[in-house]
């Protein structure tokens, strides 16, 4: 504990100077001095253009006419029976323009590059989803596009590298490490450094340095105001929300209005938010991704918040059996809203998140995400505690992708 108040005095000793946001003390800018400018120019281009009327028009138009928002909820009546009678509603994210959650923020960040007037853009990718979505904004939006993967992830998500390819993207395989998301990201990055003055950098998540765990936040927000309007429309109060927890913004896009409407609510009618990580092979062996549940307050990619770290600080390996959870840290918001009791945070293992997979196939005939999948084995495991109570989950994206691995993986 004196460890973690040091290294968060000093944290935040060098960052409060700095106009940048924070989330309690998590967060923060932690990242070369080449790169100080294009964040500085980012946060006054999100500044202006969110207070411009007809940038809110072209992200308004491109998310109904191009993603196809709104996104409906539905209600899965087949599982809730089979978990005991949950009144159990799904955010179907899978139904947008390429499948997941993730093309929200990169279209959202691929018109304020333009605005910025880059002409190169960078992403990493896990579970390919961002990749594709950042490679099928730049299709749209006429940009040079170059994604990094890790190796094992193209090995798992081989689907997703030939459509990126498709979408006119390179896809840059990355040796480095556990040839995952972390190396993925950490090879982003020093591209970034060498060509900031004409790429800007599409984070998925709402990860790395300020503004982009807040920017990428305002971008995935449209998850949870339209599932807030939707339950009103239909006279719904909702009991719960679920969201799988990775990097977190699918989490964070479906909290974020539950989470203001909380904050005016008495205790007795507020919506209880659980985000699930991913367990792995069980916290106890190591072998997993659940970064709140068994992590220590650190520095990676750039902000301050939760990770996997040795006793010498030294980031570990992560494992999950979904590539876009196999990452050793989560966001800043996220630890904030652990630490300040907003959200509950859980974690259940690649089994448990496998026979989930298998229930919403078979009775409800939808193949979700591996990532989703985790969601709804959270729900499972305390179902009884949700009976006649009307629980929602973020289907953040669907299963397609994952096809090959889970029949590999049910085989063995």
């Amino acid at each position: 504990m004196e460890k973690r108040q040091e290294l968060s005095e000093k944290a935040q000793t060098i960052q409060r100077s700095k106009e940048v946001v924070w989330f309690g003390e998590f967060g923060g800018q932690f990242v070369p001095e080449t790169l100080i400018p294009a964040l500085d120019e980012l946060t006054t281009a999100w500044a202006e253009a969110r207070n411009d009327p007809a940038f809110g028009d072209a992200l308004g138009a491109s998310l109904t006419d191009y993603v196809g928002r709104p996104t409906p909820i539905y209600q899965a009546e087949r599982l809730g029976e089979h978990l005991g009678g949950v009144d159990l509603w799904l955010k179907r994210e899978d139904l947008n323009h390429t499948g997941a959650h993730k093309i929200n923020n990169t279209i959202g960040q691929g018109l304020l590059a333009k605005r910025m007037g880059k002409s190169r853009i960078i992403a990493e990718t896990g579970a390919g989803q961002h990749g594709v979505a950042t490679a099928t904004a730049c299709a749209l939006l006429n940009f040079e596009c170059a994604v990094y993967m890790g190796e094992e992830d193209m090995r798992r998500q081989a689907l997703n590298v030939e459509r990126m390819q498709l979408l006119g993207a390179e896809v840059i395989p990355v040796a480095s490490g556990s040839r995952t998301l972390k190396d993925a990201t950490n090879e982003a990055i020093r591209d970034w450094v060498t060509n900031v003055d004409t790429t800007h950098y599409i984070i998925g998540s709402v990860v790395g340095p300020a503004p982009y765990p807040a920017l990428v936040r305002d971008f995935q927000r449209v998850i949870g105001d339209e599932t807030v309007m939707q339950l009103m429309e239909r006279d719904i109060t909702a009991d719960a929300v679920f969201a799988c927890v990775g990097g977190g913004s699918n989490a964070i896009g479906i909290f974020t209005t539950f989470l203001e409407n909380n904050r005016r609510a008495s205790k007795r009618d507020r919506v209880e938010l659980v985000g699930i990580e991913a367990a792995g092979h069980g916290i106890e062996t190591g072998l997993h991704s659940a970064s709140i549940a068994s992590g220590e307050p650190g520095v990676l990619h750039g902000n301050y918040s939760y990770l996997l770290q040795d006793e010498g600080g030294q980031v570990m390996p992560a494992h999950s059996i979904s590539a876009g959870l196999d990452y050793p840290g989560v966001g800043p918001e996220h630890a904030w809203l652990k630490e300040s009791e907003q959200v509950r945070y859980e974690a259940v293992p690649d089994d448990k998140a496998l026979a989930a997979f298998q229930d919403l196939c078979c009775l409800e005939g939808i193949i979700p995400a591996l990532e989703s999948a985790h969601a709804l084995a959270g729900l499972r495991r305390e179902a009884e505690l949700w009976c006649d109570k009307t629980v929602v989950i973020c289907l953040s994206g669907r299963g397609d992708k994952d096809v090959d691995e889970v029949v590999r993986l049910l085989d063995s």
